[in-house]
This record gives structure tokens, C-alpha cells and sequence, in this order.
């Protein structure tokens, strides 16, 4: 199963994967939300994008707090 976005919550919440396959998933997903986007892409899909990533970025933070916190500071420099 492909799971979006959308799922983000969802995945933090299953009980039978480990802490490296729900962090493998949510990358998944952000990569494909960035790969997604092309030049000809706005300026406020690019801003909806880098939102979501900080979203899943906090989520990986629950998860793993040293990770999604180094995830989230290299994403503001």
C-alpha cells in the first residue's frame, strides 16, 4: 500500500511497525512530495510542500527526538 500525506498520523500509530520502517515511510513520503514538484511549480505549492515536510519532520520527532530534531534544523538553515 502507497500511503500520502494525509496518512502521517496513521502511521505513527501502528503498533506492529518499528520505529525504522515508520521513519523509512514518512521519508518515503517526503520525498515523493518533493520530487513531485517541477519548475513549473508556484511559488505557493513550494510553501504547501516545505510546510508538510516540517509536518512530517515533527511527526519523526515523536518518534525520534534527536533524528526529527536534526531534520528540522537543517531544514531552517
Amino acid at each position: 500500500m502507497s500511503y500520502k500525506y494525509e496518512d502521517i498520523d496513521k502511521i505513527l500509530e501502528f503498533k506492529t511497525w518499528s520505529e525504522k520502517r515508520k521513519i523509512d515511510e514518512l521519508l518515503r513520503i517526503d520525498c515523493t512530495m518533493y520530487t513531485n514538484m517541477g519548475l513549473d511549480s508556484s511559488i505557493k505549492e513550494r510553501t504547501e510542500t516545505k510546510k508538510r515536510s516540517k509536518s512530517i519532520y515533527r511527526t519523526i520527532q515523536k518518534l525520534n527526538p534527536k533524528v526529527g530534531k536534526s531534520f528540522l534544523y537543517y531544514m531552517d538553515s
